[in-house]
């Protein structure tokens, strides 16, 4: 399989608080699809799990500012949210949840600047979705 990056939207405001707080950088925000893995690169923080552990993707959004930006985990459903800007986001839900650091995660949120390419390239590994700001 090639690999596909997806850069995750910086936006401008936000730039400079995450990268103080996160280490982000334009070149350190990224999700890679490739060989069979799910790579989430923000800042000093990676996520990594098997394409064949999502069980499905939704695209969804715009968000709130305040609670879309940065590394953000769910305290009520342990989801992780890695976004840059609150255009919206790409849900990936687990098959089995992914131990990351002392949590399982059970999904993540991931805030592509190309949110309907990144979530073709996760279709295009067989996975089913949908994009519910249509809905």
């Amino acid at each position: 399989m090639h690999a596909h990056r997806f850069p995750i939207r910086i936006g401008r405001r936000s730039a400079g608080f995450l990268r103080f707080v996160f280490g982000v950088r334009p070149s350190s925000a990224w999700a890679e699809v490739t060989d069979g893995l799910l790579v989430v690169r923000f800042g000093r923080a990676e996520f990594r799990t098997e394409l064949a552990n999502i069980a499905r993707w939704r695209i969804e959004g715009p968000f709130l500012w305040v609670t879309a930006i940065g590394i953000r985990l769910s305290l009520r459903h342990r989801d992780v949210s890695f976004a840059g800007s609150p255009h919206g986001g790409v849900r990936l839900d687990f098959t089995r949840a992914v131990p990351w650091g002392p949590f399982k995660v059970p999904a993540v949120y991931v805030a592509t600047d190309d949110l309907e390419a990144f979530a073709a390239a996760i279709a295009d590994a067989g996975i089913p979705g949908e994009d519910v700001r249509r809905a």
